[in-house]
């Protein structure tokens, strides 16, 4: 006996009906968003055309020339596509031109009857209505070439069907631009989009006429078999780059390299306007079987080349529905690493074969690559001994930095000149600005390998490694007291060159950040994860010493502070103490507040005593 009772808790009699699709509204969404930019319709439209020439040539006996023609028309406000291809028969008309998201194009190319073929998704028409107030579409298939239509929509919902005095085999679309799409019916307009969108077509499309020379030739370096002259080569790879680069001129360009099953090609190149650290420029162009499908495809290159872009085609990559776009999916990845792997072996190898191009790059890039050198370890071998790092005294090489610092490496992590300035220039010794971009892990990473000893001035550890503590006799070392300690500031005997240099005045750098990161006020600039990190760290730290003041023991001038202490002495001391706070950082003050107007009093005030 059969129940209407249901496992799931339904119950009566089901019905099973037919999805109700709304025409109109489906065609007015896919019109007005599938598309970004109304200029795709003319690269939908040759497309069409070109599709229609290859299956001519898979399908048909007949031996021909394949063409596809454009032509503006600014007078009427029309736009003509005109192809020598297969054509379509009536039935054809109806059941693929007419029916959204079917195509012939993609029944080819799912059944392998062609590599060649672009169109899959059976959408591109539709850009058509985009941009017009009526479209007509005229052709004669090769498989019936004594019978002509003419197909006409206003809008895509309704369309017309009638016999056309014959034609040759082939399609004629006419589009009648709204006025808001005009500029697509000027010749000047249309070409820059032919150049940009199909330049990599394998057919020839023609402007205005059959006789004028194609735009989209010569063809790129990568799909010739002749064997070019490198000079050669990179005149076809600048060429190919001009339609896609508008903001710098290219200093080099690199050819896409392949391995095992990679398929991508194209070229690679380096942007030469000069760039920091944090500049991205990155410029990519990728084409889908000789169409471009994604013209800001900027992470298939690493975000360490900001100043790179790329032109590549792929077989591989597959396009989002509106051919805008490619998916992410693994031959994305893997067509991003193979990019990143041909940038760094372009690198290389313009290093070796053209000294001068290279000087350019390191010349207008330095600060960008050091980060760039941090990403890749090729990289890092290739740059680490021509790279500049920046110093005190100016910028300098790695293998320049040791000799002049007797093979160690002082780095700054202030943010302004301060005594470290001071110091190492009395010294002649470079000390490396930690806090530019990429410097210091670039520094120590270099070091590491070579070594060498970082010394990270601000630091306590730092500081006790650059000024070793020295032995003095508690009475001398009271009489230090008395004359240049402070509230704050723990005094340190030490020595170091040169001697001139009588005190140095050192903020922790350590204690900065934990006074930083215990203010009320950074519980509302700091999320608190980030906070407690910061906090678990800084509260290992001794915040009751703000600073140390280093005191050269082999300076003159302190050993004849430590002889007596006479009025005399103590205005010495004072210009002292004021040389020790002009010297340093004024900006440090989380970890030690310092008075300029203050120092510069006590130094004329102690001046004039002396004079007088």
């Amino acid at each position: 006996m059969a129940s209407n009772s249901r496992e799931d808790g339904v119950s009566g009699t089901s019905e099973i009906l037919t999805t109700q699709v709304d025409l109109p509204g489906l065609m007015k969404v896919l019109g007005n968003n599938l598309y970004s930019t109304p200029s795709v319709a003319i690269r939908e439209l040759v497309q069409n055309a070109h599709d229609s020439c290859v299956r001519r040539t898979v399908e048909s006996d007949t031996q021909f020339e394949p063409q596809i023609l454009v032509r503006p028309d600014p007078v009427k406000q029309r736009l003509i596509i005109e192809d020598n291809g297969a054509g379509l028969t009536r039935d054809e008309i109806v059941r693929y031109l007419a029916t959204v998201g079917t195509g012939y194009t993609s029944q080819m190319r799912d059944q392998g009857r062609s590599d060649a073929l672009i169109g899959y998704f059976g959408l591109g028409f539709l850009s058509a209505f985009f941009v017009s107030t009526k479209v007509e579409l005229i052709t004669t298939s090769y498989q019936s070439p004594e019978e002509t239509w003419v197909f006409t929509s206003t809008g895509g919902e309704r369309y017309h069907i009638a016999h056309h005095g014959q034609r040759p085999v082939g399609t004629q679309v006419i589009l009648h631009l709204n006025e808001q799409f005009r500029p697509l019916g000027e010749p000047d307009v249309v070409e820059h989009l032919l150049r940009r969108y199909c330049c990599l077509l394998p057919l020839p499309i023609h402007l205005e006429t059959g006789e004028s020379p194609a735009v989209n030739r010569p063809i790129p370096p990568w799909r010739t078999d002749e064997d070019l002259h490198p000079v050669r080569r990179q005149a076809l790879e600048k060429e190919v780059v001009s339609r896609f680069e508008r903001r710098f001129e290219p200093l080099c360009t690199f050819p896409l390299s392949r391995e095992g099953d990679e398929d991508a090609e194209g070229v690679i190149w380096v942007q030469g306007g000069a760039t920091y650290g944090t500049s991205d420029n990155r410029n990519v162009s990728v084409f889908v079987r000789g169409m471009l499908v994604d013209s800001d495809a900027r992470e298939l290159l690493p975000p360490w080349a900001g100043f790179c872009g790329a032109v590549i085609e792929s077989e591989g990559l597959t396009p989002t529905a509106s051919r805008e776009d490619l998916q992410r999916n693994s031959i994305f990845e893997s067509t991003a690493v193979q990019l990143r792997r041909s940038l760094v072996q372009g690198l290389s190898d313009l290093a070796k074969s053209q000294p001068a191009a290279w000087r350019r790059v390191l010349r207008m890039h330095n600060e960008s690559l050091l980060g760039a050198a941090l990403s890749d370890d090729g990289l890092f071998d290739l740059l680490a001994d021509v790279l500049k790092v920046p110093t005190s005294e100016g910028e300098l090489t790695m293998p320049v930095v040791y000799r002049r610092a007797k093979e160690r490496v002082h780095v700054s992590l202030g943010e302004g000149a301060g005594y470290e300035e001071v110091l190492f220039r009395a010294m002649q010794v470079p000390v490396i600005l930690g806090t530019r971009y990429g410097a210091m892990p670039f520094a120590e990473r270099h070091a590491e390998r070579h070594g060498k000893n970082v010394v990270r001035l601000g630091t306590k550890a730092g500081n006790e490694a650059l000024f070793a503590p020295a032995e003095v006799a508690p009475e001398s070392l009271a009489i230090l007291e008395d004359l240049l300690g402070r509230e704050g500031v723990e005094l340190v005997p030490t020595r170091f060159a040169p001697a001139t240099l009588p005190v140095v005045l050192a903020p922790d750098r350590d204690v900065a950040l934990k006074r930083r990161v215990e203010r009320e006020e950074a519980d509302r600039r700091i999320s608190s994860a980030i906070l407690s990190m910061a906090r678990m760290f800084t509260e290992k730290i001794d915040g009751d010493v703000g600073a140390r003041l280093f005191v050269n023991l082999d300076s003159p001038v302190i050993q004849r502070l430590m002889a007596a202490t006479t009025p005399r002495t103590r205005q010495a001391a004072s210009i002292v103490r004021a040389m020790a706070d002009l010297f340093t950082d004024r900006r440090e003050e989380d970890a030690l507040r310092v008075d300029t107007g203050a120092a510069f009093t006590a130094l004329s005030d102690a001046l004039v005593a002396l004079l007088d």
